[in-house]
């Protein structure tokens, strides 16, 4: 069985985790699948991405038989070397969405534990149940967030929640994730409400929608002050008269929906 499912409709990709007798358990076929699949949509004509999981969970994180083996082998060799630019496999799973140059909303639910959440981390937006259960885990088994956690986490939350979280590996609400800061908003639905949102990202300039991912991933990284600017100088320059932004123009002063090659 596929460890992740990829389709496309209306240049939205819609990529699935799909071990679902497993909680999306993540073992190192599916790790791989995942960075197979984030490569994949980044190289596609989408306009956007919805990942989501298959079954009663998002993913629960790294499989235990696959943490059992991995203990066995050399961890210098195994997590040190750089496999993917600045990042490990284990890494990739998550950052492999920053690199996606569309925007990604992940539909939580169910079970978003340890490397499951750090995936879902990746994402620009997340959507939640109510009653989905998110939790920092790796503490439980006497290691660290190592899969783009401290990466992403601190662009998140306050520097006291990120430590709790850390320390503890205690499991949260969805409406706790939220107010922390953690997920971007609740659902019932929160695959549908996913949809919903890629859509009206799909329906933007898609030239547009690049250079903002782009912008605001440059102004997250700590650069400084007048790189941001310049930055957003040289987008802006390369948007402002082309056919996408005068389609754009057009179809807001007519009250119309844009049409987009």
């Amino acid at each position: 069985m596929a460890r992740v499912t990829t389709g496309y409709k209306d240049r939205i990709a819609y990529v699935t985790l799909a071990r679902p007798d497993k909680h999306n358990a993540l073992d190192e076929e599916m790790i791989g699948a995942i960075i197979a699949a984030g490569q994949e949509v980044a190289a596609s004509d989408a306009r956007a991405v919805v990942l989501s999981g298959a079954g009663k969970s998002f993913c629960a994180g790294l499989d235990m038989a696959t943490m059992a083996g991995l203990a066995q082998r050399d961890p210098g060799s195994l997590i040190m070397e750089r496999t993917h630019g600045d990042a490990n496999a284990f890494q990739e799973v998550a950052m492999v969405w920053r690199r996606v140059p569309v925007p990604v909303i992940a539909a939580l639910h169910g079970a978003c534990f340890g490397g499951g959440l750090q995936i879902a981390l990746g994402a620009d937006i997340r959507v939640a149940h109510p009653e989905a259960q998110l939790s920092v885990m790796e503490m439980k088994w006497g290691l660290i967030p190592d899969m783009g956690g401290m990466a992403l986490l601190p662009r998140l939350l306050r520097s006291d929640v990120l430590r709790r979280l850390t320390y503890t590996a205690e499991k949260i609400d969805a409406v706790q994730a939220l107010d922390w800061g953690l997920v971007t908003e609740l659902a019932g639905n929160p695959l549908c409400r996913a949809n919903e949102l890629a859509t009206a990202i799909a329906a933007q300039s898609p030239a547009a929608i690049r250079a903002a991912k782009r912008l605001i991933g440059y102004a997250e990284s700590g650069a400084a002050e007048a790189g941001v600017l310049l930055a957003e100088s040289a987008e802006q320059a390369e948007l402002i008269g082309t056919a996408e932004q005068m389609e754009a123009v057009a179809a807001g002063l007519m009250k119309r929906m844009p049409e987009f090659p």
